[in-house]
């Protein structure tokens, strides 16, 4: 079970696709979008909550969340809103 954090209210969501290798934020908020990738980011614990770190951005965004890494597209990226710490 994972330990659940929440973002403080001065750091400003962002993208996760804006985020630079090496930075950690946890997630705010997973946009949901037509083909269901925020229904599959949910399954795999990227939920409000989640702490995650950028490890890679090129050519498709690599982060940890948890226990897990995971390799998603820019456009999956851009649905995914980190605050960063």
């Amino acid at each position: 079970m994972s330990s659940v954090r929440l973002a403080s209210p001065s750091s400003h969501p962002r993208p996760l696709s804006s985020l630079s290798a090496g930075t950690s934020g946890v997630v705010a908020h997973v946009l949901p979008d037509i083909a269901g990738h925020a229904e599959r980011l949910h399954a795999l614990g990227v939920t409000p909550g989640a702490l995650v770190q950028v490890l890679q951005t090129f050519p498709g965004i690599v982060f940890q969340c948890d226990q897990t890494e995971l390799a998603v597209e820019r456009a999956v990226g851009h649905l995914v809103l980190v605050a960063p710490e």
